[in-house]
């Protein structure tokens, strides 16, 4: 079985929206849903969970209910840490077995491809972790305290990080229960899974497999979403069904805020 967890607890404060960056509207359909859809579309994937808010859970099983593509999905309230709340995520799955594969998946990436989740799947399952990445564009300097240029590390050697990452679940198990059990705190679910000792594997990932974090992010995606919309006529479809919902999450947020 592959399950997918999308941590999506957090307030986005960057994107200085006033409400979850997720349920903001993406080209008529919110983010979230654009995201889901993504992995609905991959035929290796079996469930889909969703790790929100306390406060958000029924909210977006509100949302969810209206979407008739989605493969089988649950909300799950999530943590105050975004590796809490996935390894709620993780222990949320009913009936798991030590080889399946979990993906997590940043939901505020909306433009994975199909050909990225099926090869992280495919080597998640062969290797035991797999992360998407893309080579470092840019020079990196790493510096001291005092902002001093201390070493230029070779470009050649660095990726940029990226969602899905994938594991064997014993494998990622194991490593959340060792950090709950140090109190170790990660900067991404690889970190967890590298300090038990476990190899992760690098998969080739997009540019365009962004994650929208600021007002400009989304820009940027819109631009990248009307390069591949005729490959996704699905998602196109749900525009006119979904209006009303999107006006509802914007009456939603502006009442909590008065």
């Amino acid at each position: 079985m592959v399950s997918v967890i999308f941590p999506a607890a957090g307030r986005g404060k960057r994107m200085q929206a006033g409400m979850n960056k997720v349920f903001m509207e993406l080209s008529g359909i919110p983010i979230l849903v654009r995201t889901l859809l993504r992995f609905s579309d991959c035929s290796q994937v079996d469930n889909l969970v969703v790790v929100v808010g306390e406060g958000e859970v029924q909210f977006v099983k509100g949302i969810l209910k209206r979407i008739p593509s989605l493969k089988p999905w649950q909300v799950v309230a999530g943590g105050s840490e975004r590796q809490y709340s996935v390894w709620n995520g993780i222990q949320s799955i009913e009936n798991p077995s030590d080889d399946d594969i979990i993906l997590v998946h940043d939901a505020a990436r909306p433009l994975i491809s199909t050909e990225v989740i099926q090869e992280t799947i495919k080597t998640a399952r062969e290797k035991g972790g797999a992360i998407a990445a893309v080579p470092a564009k840019n020079t990196i300097k790493i510096c001291n305290e005092k902002q001093e240029v201390l070493e230029t590390p070779d470009r050649s050697t660095l990726w940029e990080v990226q969602t899905p990452q994938g594991f064997r679940r014993d494998i990622l198990v194991k490593a959340n229960e060792l950090a709950v059990k140090d109190g170790f705190l990660g900067t991404d679910d690889a970190s967890l899974v590298e300090r038990c000792g476990y190899p992760v594997y690098i998969v080739n990932s997009d540019y365009r497999n962004i994650k929208i974090t600021t007002p400009e992010d989304i820009v940027v995606a819109k631009a990248f979403l009307h390069e591949t919309a005729k490959e996704n006529p699905q998602e196109e479809s749900l525009e006119n069904t979904l209006k009303a919902f999107v006006e509802e999450i914007k009456v939603k947020f502006l009442r909590e805020d008065d």
